[in-house]
Formats: structure tokens, sequence, C-alpha cells
């Protein structure tokens, strides 16, 4: 029996090990019982991952959902689930492609034209460490959709946000920040190799700046803007690194 003991106790140390770290990486539950009634939220990136549990839970605590989007169908099926989910009927999803300014333009103008407030805006869509596409307008993709897309869209929607005052922007960036360096002089990597990690990082450290600096411009207008990092979850945002295909991770990131 004494023979089984060290390989049983290295497999429990490493199971329990594995536990920890899905508690650790998976966070808390939001303790706020807070309610939103009456306000209009806009998410982007809400058909899967964070972004549509981010609308389910908003949705349930009462507020007038807009899931933005670029694949309508996906969109539509995952406003129809968190309708039937909440039995609210104020979740609706309106085409919005990041990836083209014309696309922006055009949502933020039916926002403005046809809501009457808007309290909230989530930009959480985002690619990650796809090869070396460019968006419609010619930019890298990643800094096009995670930054520049959400940029665009968070500034022509700005006197909407101030007239909806106390209202809140919320920009989902990433603790890959941290490594992130920002070539002003080859933003679209024309002129270096391609590094797929490199560029999502300076699209994220690009947000926080960006917010750092809105922020400051804001104040006293009663629109307040925050970064954040939301943690490590399994979702389709890593499809194109494969960091979800192991057993091991399939077991520690939050489903």
């Amino acid at each position: 029996m004494s023979r089984y003991v060290l390989p049983l106790s290295v497999l429990g140390t490493a199971v329990g090990g594995a536990v920890l770290l899905k508690d650790f990486v998976s966070g808390g539950a939001c303790p706020s019982k807070a309610t939103i009634p009456g306000k209009t939220v806009i998410v982007t990136g809400a058909n899967t991952g964070i972004g549509k549990q981010t609308a389910l839970e908003l949705a349930k605590r009462g507020g007038n959902i807009i899931l933005a989007c670029r694949d309508m169908e996906k969109y539509e099926a995952a406003a129809k689930e968190i309708r039937g989910e909440t039995l609210n009927h104020r979740v609706n999803a309106r085409h919005l492609d990041l990836a083209s300014l014309k696309s922006i333009r055009e949502f933020a103008v039916k926002v403005t034209e046809e809501e009457e407030h808007v309290h909230i805006l989530i930009n959480n869509a985002a690619v990650m460490r796809c090869p070396h596409w460019t968006t419609e307008d010619g930019f890298e993709m990643q800094l096009g959709v995670n930054y520049l897309g959400h940029f665009l869209l968070t500034n022509l929607l700005l006197d909407k946000l101030k007239a909806s005052a106390p209202s809140r922007i919320i920009n989902v960036s990433s603790l890959a920040h941290v490594a992130g360096h920002i070539d002003f002089e080859d933003l679209n990597w024309e002129k270096r190799k391609y590094d797929t990690k490199a560029a999502y990082c300076q699209s994220k450290l690009a947000i926080v700046l960006s917010t750092k600096e809105l922020s400051r411009r804001l104040q006293g207008t009663g629109v307040t803007v925050n970064a954040l990092h939301p943690g490590v979850a399994r979702t389709e945002l890593g499809r194109h690194t494969g960091m979800h295909s192991s057993a091991f991770s399939s077991f520690t990131l939050v489903s």
C-alpha cells in the first residue's frame, strides 16, 4: 500500500491545486442586488461569452438592453434566449460591425435618433491573436476592433451619454495591457513582422490609456469612465490561440 502513497499524494495535490486555481481565476459573484429599471444599456459583443452573461445579468435587473452585433442571426438568437430566461422583453439586437467605421456611424445615428437615453455603454467586443487581418478601413484588426472601433463609438454617443447623466462607460481591457507597447510609427504592423500577442497587448494598452484620459476630460459631466480586467473565462475569444483545447484549461477556466 505504501507504494501508492506518493503517487496518490501527488495526484491529490495536483487536483487540489487545480481547484484552487479555478476558484482564483473565476473570481467571486457580484454581491450587489441593485436594479436598473428604465436604464438603457448597450453591450458590444453580447452574443457569447462575457458580453452575453453581462447582458443577461443586466436584463435580470430590469434594464433596456441593446445587443450591439455584427452577426444578426447569432445576436437575434442570443436576444431571444435572454428574453426567455429573464422575461424581460426589452432586450433587442442591432447591427454593429466594429471593423467598419461606416457601420459604427450608422449604429450611432440610429441609437441617437431612436433611444431617448443611453445610460450605460459597455465596450466589450474583442478579437484576440488573430492572423494579420485588417479592418474594412485598413487598420490592423486587433487595434481596429478592440480600440479604434470602440473609441469612435464612444465619441459618437458621448452627447447622448452626457444628456442621460448620471451615466457610465465601461471599457473591457485585459491584464495583458501591462505587456503592451504602442508603436506610434507602425500601429498597423506594416514595417515589422506581425506578432499576434504584441498586437493584442498594444490594443489593450490603448484602451487603458484612452480610458484614463477620457475619465479626466469628463470630470464634472456626470459620466464616469472605467476600464477593467474581466478575469479568465472559457469563451470564444481564445479561438485563434488553442488556449482552451487542453483538458486542464477546460477544467480550470470558467464557462
